[in-house]
């Protein structure tokens, strides 16, 4: 079977080297790809992940038999149903319910139409009512890009004048262009947060093991929001009695209202959570893999990757055993290039991945590039090097212990994951 995978990133990466252990996968192509995945597929690098004209030639071009969209863009783009409609099998949902993600109001309004537990909110396309509004709203309060913003369009105002400056930002100078032109307003929630990945097709939902993205740029969930630096499978806090609860709740209330509204969602859809004191509640949904609690739970799974999507893309999940590995934990730790989020310099030499990984680790590529016989950064986020062990403080180690073998110029990690997930409270 030859596959194509589309998308460059550290999520990608895993997903390419889970595939490339399937017997049913002959040939692995990735396009864009990056200079990790070169190591286990043909990647294409002149064909970016929202070219949909560019896949879908490459699809003719190399008799692709399936595909499996990974990032949003796409996604929201409708690359699985301009795929669908000429005939190409492809893992990933639909334009029309990729708005799960692609729009936060949309997903707002499904929560409250069939009462799966979120936070309050109100939503606004006028920027003078939403300023209105934050002005005399009660702090800390969350506003919200209603469109993709690579995982940071999420501002939590600790001030009435904090919220005034975020909603400024996304309406008025539009930090993320027609992504924060609406945005939802909501209120802050606390407790554990944490993420379940779902296998989802119109007749199951089939969660993953629970795992904890870790948002911020620095210690302490200090900083800017970032696309995650680091994560951790399973989490210790979310045990059996919260996963049946957030099954009972959220997943198949989840399942249930998209089927009612028509979307018969067939992919990954990521439930990010809150553990309020009032129970589980939804932060937010994507749909798709999350980056980097792919690289974290990937490495856990038993079952072959390719059975999975296919089953999905057919909507038959209901057929498959999914099994998972329930005798370790696994850790990510993400290197990022200096002064990430914001502005970064890329095109600096690697070295030490393949000391990182005689430790046991996995290195994933996130933003790397190959010129010649030098890898070098090219992105935010530039490696993923997961670790598995026995135990969550052991795996964590391991990952760290792999992580200071890699050297590039102004590299950056945070040096306390996984140390939420491991609070005792």
């Amino acid at each position: 079977m030859k596959v194509l995978v589309v998308g460059g990133g550290g999520r990608e990466h895993a997903i390419c080297w889970k595939l490339s252990q399937s017997p049913r996968v002959t040939e692995l192509l990735c396009a864009p790809g990056n200079g990790g995945i070169a190591q286990v597929a043909r990647c294409i690098p002149d064909v970016k992940a929202t070219d949909l004209d560019g896949v879908l030639k490459l699809c003719r071009d190399e008799k692709v038999d399936f595909v499996v969209v990974a990032p949003d863009d796409p996604l929201a783009l409708g690359m699985v149903d301009m795929l669908t409609r000429e005939g190409i099998p492809a893992f990933g949902p639909t334009q029309s319910a990729a708005r799960m993600e692609s729009s936060k109001i949309f997903s707002k309004n499904l929560m409250k139409k069939y009462g799966i537990p979120t936070a309050a909110y109100e939503t606004f396309d006028d920027a003078q009512a939403a300023l209105d509004y934050v002005a005399t709203a009660k702090t800390p309060i969350v506003i919200k890009a209603d469109g993709l913003a690579l995982g940071k369009g999420v501002i939590i105002a600790k001030t009435n004048a904090e919220a005034a400056d975020a909603v400024r930002s996304m309406m008025l100078e539009g930090a993320f262009k027609q992504s924060g032109k609406r945005v939802v307003i909501e209120e802050f929630m606390s407790g554990r947060e944490c993420t379940v990945l779902c296998f989802c097709d119109e007749h199951a939902i089939v969660p993953m093991p629970s795992s904890q993205d870790h948002k911020r740029a620095l210690d302490n969930d200090e900083g800017l929001n970032t696309g995650g630096m680091g994560a951790v499978a399973p989490t210790p806090f979310y045990d059996k009695a919260t996963a049946k609860r957030v099954y009972d709740e959220i997943l198949k209330p989840t399942l249930d209202a998209m089927n009612a509204e028509g979307l018969n969602f067939r992919g990954v859809l990521y439930a990010g959570l809150m553990l309020t004191s009032d129970g589980p509640k939804v932060v937010e949904y994507n749909a798709r893999f999350g980056d980097p609690e792919t690289q974290a739970v990937l490495p856990l799974l038993k079952t072959d990757l390719m059975d999975i999507f296919e089953a999905v893309s057919k909507g038959e999940l209901e057929k498959v055993n999914i099994e998972w590995r329930d005798d370790a934990s696994a850790a990510c730790v993400v290197l990022a290039s200096g002064g990430y989020p914001v502005k970064y310099q890329s095109g600096y030499e690697i070295t030490g991945i393949d000391a990182a990984e005689k430790t046991g680790a996995k290195v994933f590529h996130a933003g790397t590039k190959q010129d010649g016989d030098k890898l070098l950064t090219a992105g935010g986020r530039v490696l993923g090097v997961t670790a598995l062990a026995d135990t969550l403080p052991d795996a964590l180690k391991a990952a760290y212990a792999a992580a200071e073998k890699i050297s590039f110029k102004d590299m950056h990690m945070r040096h306390d994951i996984g140390a939420n997930a491991l609070r005792k409270d």
